[in-house]
């Protein structure tokens, strides 16, 4: 019994602490919430607490504070996630919905979470590597150049010219408008519902089965569509509100110099995003907190993210992550939800 109030005298401490970013002492905690026990008890509970390394007292005679691993048992035991409204729900799909292009989409959701939480957001585009082929366009430019379009399953458009090769010891290929049709339809009837690690040989099949002359240019396509979706330096992140952190209520012990820093350094950021979407057992959110993060800038943040994609919400792997970034001392149960709605949200209105 004494360990479940314990919980909930740790309960009260983070939700207070986190509304008003002030120390919590035995008294207050008397006053706000009903723990059915007397001030004496709650003093020893505090003290059991701090012992076992959840709370800590900043300053002499003040009250107490959460700390990492206060937070992490909050987050993993106690925090209750709180829905978001039928109004908040049905303005984040809508506001989505009206995006024009991926890029706009994107910069939507970035924002969409900022304004949810208060904190910065962060939006990796979706990877190509992890893509499948939703279209492949092919369009003469001029009688030996051809523009290959290349559409993926979460949207992005990527546009690559090609010089049309020619069958060794045979008239150049015609590019007429019978040839690309053919080649169009067979290229992305083979590569229909594949993901990338299924494209190369589904492609390459295709140039056994065109007419010898065609051959060359249905394998140089193949080839360009499989090192298009290969390209390991399309990955990018969008951040969005970082100027909320300038706000009084995100104070920040080493100053907020070093947390401008490190998201600046888009290529560490984005590793950890991928390592916390890697964790095992992660579940459709996924929160590190503090020094948990493994970066210097960030030891006084939390980080929670959430995969998005057009199947992940039916259980198919996500093609990117998105999340929220604040401090320590963050609405964890608001910032979970307002995450994984949006990340929902944007799955659905990618192309599928």
């Amino acid at each position: 019994m004494s360990e479940d109030r314990r919980l909930e005298v740790l309960r009260a401490i983070v939700e207070d602490y986190v509304s008003t970013r002030e120390p919590v002492g035995s008294r207050v905690l008397t006053e706000r919430h009903r723990l059915g026990v007397s001030p004496a008890t709650i003093r020893n509970d505090m003290a059991a607490l701090e012992e076992a390394g959840l709370i800590a007292q900043p300053h002499t005679s003040a009250g107490r504070i959460p700390t990492d691993k206060g937070y992490r048992l909050f987050v993993d035991r106690l925090a209750e996630v709180k829905p978001l409204s039928s109004p908040q729900k049905r303005a984040i799909e809508t506001f989505l919905s009206q995006g024009v292009d991926l890029d706009d989409v994107i910069g939507r959701a970035g924002r969409l979470i900022a304004q949810l939480t208060g904190q910065v957001a962060v939006v990796q585009y979706p990877s190509l590597r992890r893509s499948g082929l939703r279209h492949l366009e092919l369009v003469p430019v001029g009688s030996d150049r051809l523009l290959v379009v290349v559409i993926t399953d979460t949207g992005r458009v990527e546009q690559r010219f090609l010089e049309v090769p020619s069958a060794p010891g045979a008239d150049p290929l015609v590019l007429d408008d019978v040839v690309l049709a053919e080649l169009r339809a067979r290229l992305n009837a083979a590569a229909s519902g594949k993901r990338l690690a299924e494209l190369p040989a589904a492609l390459a099949a295709v140039a056994a089965r065109v007419e010898p002359a065609a051959a060359p240019l249905a394998a140089l396509v193949a080839a360009t569509v499989v090192d298009t979706l290969g390209e390991e330096n399309e990955e990018r992140i969008v951040l969005a509100g970082t100027a909320n952190l300038a706000r009084s209520s995100m104070r920040f012990e080493q100053g907020l110099r070093p947390v401008l820093e490190a998201l600046e350094e888009q290529v560490i950021l984005l590793g950890l995003l991928t390592e916390m979407a890697l964790e095992p057992g992660v579940g459709p959110v996924a929160v590190r907190i503090g020094h948990e993060n493994g970066l210097e800038g960030l030891t006084e943040t939390s980080v929670v993210t959430s995969g998005y994609g057009p199947s992940s919400d039916d259980g198919g792997d996500a093609v990117a992550i998105l999340g929220s970034i604040g401090p320590t001392r963050m609405d964890y149960p608001g910032t979970i939800a307002a995450v994984r709605a949006v990340a929902r949200y944007l799955s659905r209105v990618l192309p599928s």
